[in-house]
């Protein structure tokens, strides 16, 4: 693509996970990474230099001047600014979750769709080379148990468990099940921050499917799992091996013996690069993005009735 077609782009916080979002911008044939911003002076302009672009501290000087960003700030600071961003025409990408309440959420998709602006959220989760390969696969699930644990870092301590790890499941399992949470229960506590930072939660959807949830971010090891049990089949996930187990029921008739499974295994793949990827094609052709801003609400929602139990 010629660089006077490339779409204008912009990195709003380039701290530990915005500065991944430029690299992308910048090795991507689909845009023209306009400027980094950060509101710290110093590290705005060693990352503009690091990826020859401009380095700003503030991302109002960005209007007028491009045509889509990602935003990797703080959570608390998503709304504020998203909305200056969508109030000037400007297609968003906003890191997960899509803001710390429900209210916030809902006024960014509301702006989103009065300013016929694109907004993606960044479940990276849904462009996993597991979760891609396996849609077909996961059909009305009767039971999904998910297992998200890290060790601590102090990053993303801001918020709670339940908004730094364990919402990227939630996003996951409700694209899957489709079915609005009826019930939920929910225990969560703090290790080693004010906020919780072990949680789980029993998940029970309208369609009759209950998910078991945990996540922690004070483990010893790092696991990422996810198990889902279905009428035809169970379905075994581990992303961090990146590999899956389908066990297929045999047919009426068979025996156990006729049990069959299919044991596969996935590249390792660039989640974000394809997430950038798939938001500059949705800038372009003003298509619906595979985590709009509704979706984002929606795993906000679920992620907030399991708060309101810790």
């Amino acid at each position: 693509m010629r660089s006077d077609q490339r779409i204008a782009a912009a990195v709003i916080g380039v701290g530990y996970l915005g500065k991944f979002h430029a690299e992308k911008y910048a090795a991507s044939d689909k845009a023209n990474l306009v400027a980094v911003v950060d509101d710290h002076p110093d590290r705005a302009r060693e990352i503009g230099a690091i990826m020859e672009t401009d380095g700003v501290t503030d991302y109002r000087e960005l209007f007028g001047r491009v045509q889509c960003v990602s935003i990797a700030v703080p959570t608390r600071f998503h709304h504020g600014v998203a909305r200056d961003c969508l109030n000037a025409g400007i297609d968003v990408l906003v890191e997960k979750p899509l803001a710390v309440t429900l209210s916030e959420a809902q006024d960014l998709v509301e702006l989103a769709k009065s300013n016929n602006c694109i907004l993606q959220v960044g479940h990276l989760e849904r462009f996993n080379p597991a979760i891609r390969r396996l849609e077909g696969v996961i059909k009305e699930p009767k039971f999904v148990e998910c297992h998200r644990l890290a060790p601590f870092v102090e990053r993303g301590t801001d918020v709670d468990v339940v908004l730094d790890l364990m919402i990227h499941d939630i996003d996951v399992i409700a694209s899957l099940v489709r079915s609005p949470v009826t019930r939920v229960e929910a225990v969560g506590v703090p290790v080693l921050t004010e906020r919780p930072d072990i949680a789980n939660a029993r998940l029970l959807f309208a369609n009759g499917c209950i998910a078991n949830v945990t996540a922690s971010r004070v483990s010893i090891k790092r696991e990422r799992k996810v198990r889902f049990f279905q009428p035809d089949a169970y379905i075994s996930i581990d992303y961090d091996q990146r590999r899956a187990q389908i066990i297929y029921k045999p047919k009426p008739g068979a025996g156990w013996l006729d049990v069959r499974g299919e044991n596969v295994e996935f590249k390792e793949g660039d989640a974000l690069a394809d997430e950038i990827d798939s938001f500059l094609d949705c800038v372009r052709t003003r298509a619906v993005p595979l985590v709009s801003g509704v979706d984002g609400l929606n795993a906000l929602e679920i992620a907030s009735l399991i708060r309101a139990q810790l």
